[in-house]
């Protein structure tokens, strides 16, 4: 879940969708070889299966500004995109994207495998989750926001009406918590978290529910119209998802998590695209 980024969110998410060719984590990586001590550190990749040999191939939905979406050039970029790329590197790979997916079939694709080795897209993990893949370490912790107009004088208790119209991206932990705190409201799914805003921008719904780092990054860049009405103190995490039939690569991403954060890159790309490492 998402719950959970710069550029023009509207222009760049419309070829989200005709993404059709993978996009490379970076356009360096290929050619970087891990230091020695790294590799030695990392599981053996004969010791884990990979849909194409020598690349970790990541499957998200790409319209998850900071965390993972599609620039005015076409290439996937984010938090994640930065965070799998140094993962790959740790373990002696390059990575690589598959097109933009439905958020909701994130899940269903690792767990039936061939497609993706891993999905990093801002995905809480959850009890229901776990029934279906394995969860690397948290990477990084999260709560949800309600959106509202910046004009509004809605509360969270005038919102449970069934008038109310509330948005939120569908499968995400966001939806669940509009259908477990507001349940007089009328919900409505939606599969990229934009077309919610622009919703609660243009009046069409009066709020949404979406991962508080999210909101935040697109109030300051796309939708100084619409405010914060309640920071959800939901205490997610995130984590990267893996095939239960892979625990040999959830060992080595774990590995490489703990590198990146004992050696500082975390911190680096938590500065680069969040302004803080408090997060």
């Amino acid at each position: 879940m998402t719950t959970m980024n710069r550029r023009n969110f509207i222009a760049t998410l419309g070829i989200a969708g005709s993404a059709a060719l993978l996009a490379g984590c970076s356009n360096d990586t290929a050619e970087q070889e891990p230091a020695a001590d790294d590799a030695a550190e990392s599981t053996d990749e004969a010791s884990y299966t990979l849909v194409k040999e020598g690349v970790l191939t990541n499957v998200a939905e790409l319209g998850f500004s900071p965390f993972e979406y599609i620039d005015d050039e076409g290439t996937t970029v984010g938090f994640d995109v930065d965070l799998s790329n140094a993962i790959a590197e740790k373990m002696g790979l390059t990575c690589e994207w598959l097109p933009n997916q439905a958020f909701d079939t994130l899940v269903p694709t690792i767990q039936q495998g061939g497609k993706a080795d891993i999905c990093i897209a801002g995905m809480t993990i959850t009890d229901e989750r776990l029934e279906s893949v394995d969860f690397s370490d948290p990477y990084l912790n999260s709560n949800q926001a309600l959106i509202v107009a910046a004009s509004s004088d809605a509360t969270t208790e005038s919102l449970n009406a069934a008038e109310v119209q509330i948005a939120c991206q569908t499968g995400t932990t966001g939806d669940e918590w509009i259908q477990e705190n507001l349940p007089n409201a009328t919900r409505v799914p939606l599969a990229d978290v934009t077309a919610g805003m622009m919703g609660v921008s243009t009046g069409s719904y009066q709020a949404m529910v979406i991962d508080l780092p999210v909101a935040q990054n697109m109030l300051a860049q796309s939708f100084s119209d619409l405010k914060v009405l309640e920071e959800i103190p939901t205490g997610e995490q995130y984590g990267i998802a893996v095939s239960k039939d892979n625990p040999e690569l959830l060992a080595a991403v774990n590995d490489a998590l703990a590198q990146i954060e004992e050696d500082g890159t975390m911190d680096e790309i938590k500065q680069k695209w969040f302004g803080t490492t408090e997060i």
